[in-house]
């Protein structure tokens, strides 16, 4: 039973990470796992709790909260008849099948492993925050056939490996084959139950080694009550702010600031 004095200090950081997490994810519309998985990181790893399958907790807890988070997002979408519920349909079987094979491939890596593919990943999705164009277009419509069929898990396995849900890869997807922005997030928030629920199944049945306390798989659970209980009370306070002020520059920041994480999280990969 770990003592009382090595859970108060974790409890803090997860409290400030989930606040933190869920006013960045309602001001700017992306995803809480980008800044959960490395947030998570670096609380873990700055409490002692260093072991070889760090990253796999992280990326296993910051999934489990997705689960919540996601499915409170598409039943309000729902409710606004914003889902696009035959794209959903029809990309869910592969995009549920790359999540289990990013659960595969996961269980097999280690901690510098998993932070270099983080840090690849985010600078992609940093610059795509930076640089994107709302204009830029693959396609007037979401592929269907052998082109759904290569997309669909690769969506699926590229969020595994990052901890993340349907937001920051199905997003920008969506956009570039021509749906609304405002249909893409709420189909995109469909996505990250697809990828968390069979995700998460498969990572509480593997093992971490010396993960920190109370951690059943490789899913924390103080981690995961905490960010759930933190982002309820603050992504409401970021959508607020989101409509009082133009999100533009802001994202345009965090796009920075997330490019310095991924940075950081290559520098680590590499020993430095």
């Amino acid at each position: 039973m770990p003592e009382l004095s090595d859970l108060l200090p974790m409890l803090a950081l997860l409290l400030t990470i989930g606040a933190v997490a869920g006013l960045i994810a309602g001001l700017l519309g992306v995803g809480g796992g980008i800044i959960l998985v490395p947030a998570f990181y670096y609380a873990f790893a700055g409490l002692g709790y260093g072991g070889p399958d760090l990253m796999q907790v992280c990326l296993a807890t910051s999934l489990a909260t997705i689960i919540v988070t996601s499915v409170r997002s598409v039943l309000a979408h729902n409710r606004k008849d914003a889902v696009d519920w035959s794209v959903l349909r029809g990309w869910a079987p592969g995009i549920a099948l790359g999540a289990v094979l990013g659960v595969l491939v996961v269980a097999q890596l280690r901690t510098p492993v998993l932070q270099a593919i983080f840090g690849s990943l985010a600078l992609v999705v940093a610059f795509y925050l930076g640089l994107g164009r709302a204009e830029w277009r693959l396609g007037a419509a979401m592929p269907v056939g052998a082109v759904r069929a290569v997309l669909s898990p690769l969506v699926g396995f590229l969020s595994v490996l990052m901890g993340i849900g349907g937001g920051s890869f199905g997003v920008p997807l969506m956009s570039l084959f021509g749906m609304p922005i405002h249909r893409a997030v709420a189909t995109a928030a469909g996505f990250g139950v697809v990828i968390a629920v069979p995700s998460v199944t498969g990572f509480l049945l593997t093992g971490a080694e010396a993960p920190p306390p109370y951690t059943v798989g490789s899913v924390n659970l103080p981690a995961f009550a905490v960010i759930i209980a933190m982002t309820l009370i603050t992504a409401p306070l970021g959508v607020r702010f989101a409509h009082a002020m133009d999100p533009k520059p802001l994202k345009r920041v965090f796009a920075v600031f997330l490019m310095l994480v991924a940075l950081n999280m290559l520098r680590k990969a590499s020993g430095w």
